[in-house]
């Protein structure tokens, strides 16, 4: 009989939530997505084979089919682990996030779904190549370019709108 891969649903709930975040956006749609992707491995966990993957492995294949079915293809990124930030620090936190997403949407698709994948869901190389059906080596030189393309967008001088602070919507004294 096969191992239940549910058996110790808390750390898998916060991977595939992660997952889920870092593709659609941290909020209700994300739960929902994540709900969704632990409705469908409760109804097929007779499925779960433990020769081709772990678990963790399993259920973000499901969530990646429940982000398709949702057809929430577009990415917003969000801090999911913005717990216990000091209020101070909340507007420096925004302004890392909108650089983050901006930085983010200069990937394309591949690139993001591999970023996703190993920082969201925290998966391997070799658990990402066995989701993707590629090589361990093909995925960590995909992911290595795209943290270059990523560092490289963080780098530049952002062309993008940059939200004005409290200081800008301050009148200015008419002359």
């Amino acid at each position: 009989m096969a191992p239940d891969p549910l058996a110790h649903p808390e750390s898998l709930i916060r991977r595939v939530y992660a997952y889920v975040a870092y593709r659609i956006g941290d909020g209700v749609e994300a739960e929902d997505v994540t709900s969704e992707a632990f409705e469908r491995a409760l109804r097929y966990r007779k499925s779960f084979d433990p020769r081709r993957g772990d678990a963790a492995s399993w259920l973000i294949g499901i969530a990646r089919r429940c982000i398709a079915d949702a057809a929430l293809n577009r990415l917003h990124v969000t801090d999911v682990t913005g717990d216990g930030a000091a209020p101070g620090d909340l507007e420096a936190d925004a302004m890392q996030r909108l650089e983050l997403a901006g930085a983010l949407e200069s990937l394309d698709d591949r690139q993001r779904e591999l970023i996703a994948l190993r920082f969201g869901a925290d998966l391997t190389a070799r658990q990402i190549g066995g989701l993707l059906e590629m090589k361990t080596n093909a995925v960590e030189v995909a992911l290595h370019r795209a943290l270059g393309t990523l560092r490289t967008a963080l780098e530049e001088p952002a062309e993008r709108p940059v939200p004005p602070t409290d200081l800008q919507w301050v009148s200015q004294p008419q002359r």
